[in-house]
């Protein structure tokens, strides 16, 4: 087994039980790999930066006065790790396996690759989609529109979702998402940071779009696997978070196509925004039984209509 180190970054908001379940099975699972774990705290309100000192005296952790945002301390986590990889990992992934020792030895046998992603196994136990492809105005219209669900598969190839790809093989992507990413120490010196412009979403799609401009292969690995819950953070303030999914997407928008298309895309986000509200709208006056799951989208679609005719960010 390669001896190569690891450096596991893991950023923390309010998500305690995650955390220490995440920290739990990766201690378990990776016994034997020479680990750097690095846990970046932004601010959490529940005793999450203690309780971890307490149980796992080995994971340094970098404690925030305030919450920073993903990327940026996604980047503190990275400044201060030495591993040969570094590993970003969501504070709601739990590994099933040594999944690290598959995704290294693939990497090293292919030294092209900048980013690694391995599959994505959700709260039902299926396979989940965990990739996508760089947003245009046109694949980004259909799926505000809802209209990229209504083409059958094998004329889905252009879909923003990926919807063609049911994730049961390794091949080079266009966006991995980023919940769990392996990144080469040298590709990173090429590629650089993480986007601290970026809040919480978009950095994903930047940086990837940036590592195949510098020539390092973004790939999806189907040889490894892992666990993730899916929204531990971003359910405690669900409306802060669709502002902040919109903020990310105008911005990609306006640093990789320009003005113009910044603008035609802010013209599609209201545009599917809108649309969204009243579909919710007419089930909450037509189905009574779906009132109480269909109202908070409701409200989370009007306030980002409001949010975006305001002026966006």
């Amino acid at each position: 087994m390669s001896k190569k180190t690891v450096s596991v970054i893991i950023v923390a908001w309010n998500a305690q039980a995650y955390v220490l379940e995440c920290l739990d099975t990766l201690l378990t699972h990776a016994a034997g790999r020479p680990l750097e774990i690095i846990a970046v705290d932004n601010a959490s309100s529940d005793g999450t930066p203690a309780v971890i000192e307490e149980r796992f005296p080995t994971v340094r952790v970098i404690r925030n006065c305030k919450n920073l945002g993903f990327a940026k301390a996604n980047n503190m986590g990275i400044r201060e790790s030495t591993g040969d990889y570094v590993c970003l990992l969501n504070s709601d992934v739990k590994l099933m396996d040594d999944c690290f020792s598959p995704m290294i030895r693939f990497m090293e046998s292919h030294p092209d690759v900048g980013i690694l992603g391995p599959q994505m196994i959700d709260p039902t136990l299926q396979i989940a989609r965990s990739t996508m492809r760089f947003p245009t105005l046109w694949n980004t219209l259909t799926r505000y529109t809802g209209v990229d669900l209504l083409f059958p598969k094998p004329r889905s190839s252009g879909t923003l979702l990926n919807s063609d790809f049911d994730h049961r093989e390794t091949r080079d992507v266009e966006v991995l998402n980023g919940w769990f990413w392996m990144v080469r120490r040298s590709a990173l010196h090429k590629v650089g940071l993480l986007d601290e412009r970026f809040f919480m979403y978009g950095e994903d799609l930047d940086w990837c779009y940036r590592f195949q401009k510098a020539g390092q292969r973004v790939v999806f690995f189907a040889g490894a696997k892992a666990f993730h819950y899916g929204g531990a953070s971003t359910a405690s303030s669900p409306r802060f978070f669709a502002f902040q999914m919109e903020r990310a997407n105008l911005q990609l928008f306006g640093k990789h196509y320009g003005l113009l298309s910044r603008s035609a895309f802010w013209l599609i986000c209201l545009l599917g925004n809108f649309m969204r509200a009243a579909r919710y709208g007419t089930v909450w006056l037509f189905k009574p039984s779906a009132r109480k799951n269909v109202l908070p989208k409701y409200q989370r679609r009007i306030a980002c209509v409001w949010w975006l005719i305001r002026g966006g960010p």
